[in-house]
């Protein structure tokens, strides 16, 4: 053979080599981005489980009147009942996000307040964080029977009084998370990814 050739087939054996080195390379970022990809809210609750009817109570807020948290809304919309705190800071972190969501997802969803405590420190609460135009529930009982024991918390109640999500909430990426799960029917978006991730085999390199 002849040096031009020669020269043209190692090229070509080049151009290969590259093209196998980048589709290696372009597999592993996308396996990079599966495994890095931001995890939905963490659901830890020894109460409540997705799926089972959530408690149905009647509670009374610091200025909408009685509030009917879980069952049947007369409207037949969702609630999205939020724990929050006035010393949590995470809580005030998130509260601008929470507006967000609760006027793009009106048509399905309303959105509760709940924390414990004084009253009084709650009304100065609601009023410094402009938040009056959600129904604010102090209440000990509710929290107990939602089993929140870390804030800030979520629990997403369906149309037809069951839980369809909730967790911890520390992102607007973990609230969002909390809708998705309901969309996508599972009890997590954690869930959601193990079940569609492909079974990889790992080679043991020495």
């Amino acid at each position: 053979m002849d040096f031009s050739t020669v020269s043209n087939i190692l090229l070509w054996g080049v151009v290969i080599i590259q093209g196998i080195i980048i589709y290696a390379l372009t597999r592993q970022v996308g396996v990079l981005f599966e495994r890095v990809a931001p995890a939905g809210a963490l659901a830890m609750n020894k109460t409540l489980e997705v799926g089972q009817l959530a408690p149905d109570l009647a509670l009374q807020s610091l200025s909408s009147g009685l509030v009917n948290v879980g069952g049947v809304q007369g409207d037949h919309k969702s609630q999205l009942v939020f724990f929050v705190s006035p010393d949590c800071p995470v809580c005030k972190t998130l509260l601008p996000a929470l507006k967000s969501s609760a006027k793009a997802e009106s048509d399905w969803l309303n959105v509760i307040l709940a924390s414990d405590g004084k009253q009084d420190d709650h009304a100065g609460y609601v009023k410094q964080q402009g938040l009056s135009a959600f129904p604010y529930i102090v209440s000990e009982l509710l929290g107990k029977s939602y089993g929140v024991a870390k804030l800030p918390y979520a629990v997403l109640i369906d149309d037809q009084g069951k839980v369809a999500s909730m967790g911890i909430v520390n992102s607007r990426e973990h609230l969002d998370s909390l809708f998705e799960a309901k969309d996508k029917k599972v009890a997590s978006i954690q869930e959601f990814m193990q079940k569609s991730e492909p079974d990889e085999q790992y080679v043991e390199v020495k």
